[in-house]
């Protein structure tokens, strides 16, 4: 049976055409506008030797090109490497030459890590938007002759690779399939937060991110609504937008609600088309969510997944108990369980790893069979939380088994910050550590021991690191000492550090 994920936009726009799909500022598109312009980029691909099958990158912040290249993509039967707009060059070497891509698609924004990162991996640019050298644009893509039809692709071939960092350093490409993420966004989300053609959704959480990807483009698309495009967060432009475009539907991680309601000025904005509020990413802060939901008449429901899990694996549910603080129940045709070590299922209340099953859950690691074998047993996807299930069958996360910070929604693993760390010649020993922020939820700090006879200023060393990690990874502070706590077997106690 074919299917193919693209076939959410084809079939919105063939019964809205001329309904806008998209908006930033003044610029729209409607849905035949973008159907257009994404069988246009299909049949350029296909024209340039990109083949059916094969892996595209993206590197585009929230604008309306990403949302064309990511469907022509699809259109063209290839899958869409969707890469962090803040990475450096080298890491969008890595990404490239790891997806195995042909092709990177990147925003001028970007255009030196984009076009560093590309010629490292030997592959061509196509640039979304302004004219870079002689290199080929992607509007010109877009004004190709359509293709006809999709390509014909199956349930289980891989429609997105997500790639996301581990504790052994280098990241890993998910692969979600047509299946995974059309069932995510078409059938899951819609029983949730209930989108419908009449509502507008801001797309402010970044589309190369699962959540906005699914929950705001996707599911927009999937429903014949609209969608605002924000490029950057900022709580003024959001008010704004909000007002401006009658948005109903916002999704955004607990730093974001944090900025709307403590914003001065927020007052005179106009949100009274606000129906139905998401968020994920990190646990929201129960003062936070009174407060919000008190001032705007709105309840936020929260949800948790992960880039695994397409993402959405559990939500607040309307008509059971509502568990403030809790990541909610599992959603439909997915399965969760708290397991221990040897995989068997705890009673309810006692802690133990949150392993989620069912149709959301990624056919594995990009190229990784051991990471994959690792990560699913018998059907299981282990995500490294630790949590509890209560009497009502409602999911609480109470710590992190894997090493990870969340910073303002971002997951930022310390090992791979840690191996930079290391490659800098004075120092000796380094461990990367959370500390709690007021707005970020945690924040990254360095812990490093120096060489003898070297010397090293906190600056001079964010200043290393930030050249070669992305934004959100670098630390912010930076402690010295003499030597770093260490167990019976030399390993370094994170535990001792603050």
């Amino acid at each position: 049976m074919a299917l193919n994920l693209g076939t959410i936009l084809a079939d919105s726009a063939r019964e809205r055409a001329e309904h806008v799909a998209v908006r930033m500022n003044e610029r729209e598109l409607t849905y035949a506008e973008l159907d257009r312009a994404a069988r246009g980029i299909a049949q350029s691909l296909l024209a340039n030797g990109i083949e059916p099958g094969q892996q595209v990158a993206l590197m585009i912040p929230n604008v309306p090109e990403f949302t064309m290249a990511y469907f022509g993509i699809l259109y063209a039967g290839c899958a869409v490497v969707p890469l962090n707009v803040l990475l450096s060059a080298p890491e969008v070497t890595y990404h490239i030459q790891d997806s195995q891509a042909k092709l990177l698609i990147a925003h001028p924004f970007f255009q030196k890590p984009a076009g560093e990162g590309a010629k490292g991996a030997e592959v061509p640019v196509v640039w979304a938007g302004g004219e870079v050298g002689n290199e080929t644009n992607l509007t010109s893509y877009a004004a190709a002759e359509p293709i006809q039809n999709l390509a014909s692709t199956e349930p289980d071939d891989n429609a997105v690779i997500l790639y996301t960092s581990g504790t052994t350093g280098k990241p890993k490409g998910a692969e979600l399939t047509h299946s995974n993420l059309l069932l995510n966004c078409a059938v899951v989300v819609p029983r949730l937060a209930p989108i419908t053609q009449d509502d507008v959704s801001l797309a402010t959480l970044p589309l190369f991110h699962s959540f906005g990807q699914t929950c705001i483009q996707n599911a927009s698309i999937a429903a014949g609504g609209t969608f605002s495009l924000l490029p950057r967060f900022t709580p003024e432009d959001a008010f704004q937008i909000m007002q401006r475009d009658r948005v109903s539907v916002f999704a955004g991680v607990p730093t974001m609600y944090f900025a709307l309601l403590n914003h001065e000025g927020g007052d005179q904005f106009d949100l009274s088309n606000l129906r139905i509020c998401m968020t994920g990413g990190a646990a929201m802060p129960l003062e936070v969510m009174n407060s919000f939901e008190t001032k705007y008449g709105v309840q936020i429901l929260e949800g948790y997944g992960l880039s695994e899990t397409s993402p959405v694996a559990s939500f607040t549910m309307i008509g059971k108990p509502r568990k403030v603080g809790s990541i909610g129940y599992p959603v439909w045709g997915v399965e969760m369980a708290i397991l221990d070590e040897k995989d068997q299922p705890v009673p309810d209340g006692d802690r133990g790893e949150i392993c989620i099953r069912g149709h959301n859950v990624m056919k594995g690691y990009w190229q990784r069979p051991d990471a994959t074998a690792e990560a699913i047993v018998d059907g299981w996807f282990h995500s490294g939380d630790i949590g509890i299930r209560d009497e009502d069958g409602c999911f609480s996360i109470v710590d992190r088994k894997k090493d990870m910070i969340i910073r303002g929604g971002f997951n930022v693993y310390p090992r791979e910050i840690e191996e930079v760390l290391y490659q800098h010649p004075a120092i000796v020993e380094a461990a990367v550590i959370g500390v709690p922020h007021e707005s970020h939820g945690e924040e990254v700090k360095a812990v490093v021991a120096l060489r003898a006879g070297q010397s090293l200023t906190e600056a001079e060393l964010i200043a290393y690191t930030k050249e070669r990690l992305a934004a959100y990874k670098y630390p912010r502070s930076v402690e010295f000492m003499d030597t770093l706590p260490k167990g019976p077997t030399g390993t370094i106690l994170k535990r001792e550090l603050s």
